[in-house]
């Protein structure tokens, strides 16, 4: 069962960890650090509800393990990636849509809409660990998924990694390893692992939870993901047209001739 107040009380905190980002990013003239923050609001609210509450089976500390393993990898990933970058194109396109005062206005657009979308997408997290019932065959499904979602993520952003630098490779298009079957391994791995996490929540009784993962989808799909980054990739990359052809966009598949 969910604690309620355990629940308002980690999400205020993150909310005010979101706040303090955002003065940060104001110093640095720069909103790209959210994405840093993004998976370690995750782990934080996980943490800080755990904390709280004082009572946890093993699924409680399945999930945080895994969450914690998630989380950090890819904000030190993300962090290593921005490092000495200019704002990223997608934020860049959000300053300029938003003037002026778009500095204040990205308190809210930015920092506080992620810290609610991730106080939601969460629930399955909590409910997992307010679960202390026995490990099931849904929570072995859970870490099969996670493992499947981890494998695509993790290996997808290392190959585009060492694609990009490369400079032979500068305004080519990445359609080797992963990429071959998909054009988003990586957005494909955190699809995976959510609807991973889905499934331990699942175990400890929370079906109400499925909101979160098809939010998830969602967002992956039609909002900060697959959409937006294609949505100019193509004129910045003529070659990509071609790789949209023979390429699945999301799950992966055998590529068209």
């Amino acid at each position: 069962m969910l604690d309620i107040a355990a629940y308002g009380l980690a999400f205020a905190l993150i909310l005010f960890i979101a706040v303090l980002f955002w003065v940060v990013s104001l110093v640095r003239n720069d909103v790209s650090i959210v994405d840093s923050l993004w998976s370690l609001m995750f782990l934080l609210i996980l943490t800080l509800y755990m904390g709280i509450t004082g009572e946890q089976g093993p699924r409680g500390w399945l999930v945080l393990a895994l969450v914690a393993i998630w989380a950090i990898r890819l904000s030190v990933f993300i962090a290593i990636r921005n490092h000495g970058q200019p704002e990223d194109l997608r934020y860049q396109t959000i300053r300029k849509n938003n003037e002026p005062n778009f500095a204040f206005k990205s308190l809210y657009i930015v920092f506080g809409l992620q810290a609610v979308l991730a106080g939601l997408i969460s629930m399955p997290l909590l409910v997992a660990a307010s679960g202390s019932s026995s490990l099931t065959w849904l929570d072995a499904l859970g870490v099969t998924l996670w493992l499947v979602g981890m494998f695509f993520e993790v290996t997808g952003d290392w190959q585009l990694a060492k694609f990009k630098s490369d400079s032979n490779n500068r305004g080519q298009v990445l359609n080797t390893g992963l990429w071959r079957f998909t054009r988003h391994p990586n957005y494909f791995g955190e699809f995976t692992l959510w609807w991973g996490y889905f499934c331990l929540a699942l175990a400890a009784g929370g079906w109400w939870a499925v909101f979160a993962p098809l939010l998830m989808t969602v967002l992956l799909l039609k909002v900060s993901g697959v959409a937006l980054l294609e949505s100019t990739i193509t004129e910045r990359r003529p070659a990509y047209a071609d790789y949209v052809r023979k390429t699945n966009a999301f799950f992966p598949g055998i590529p068209k001739a």
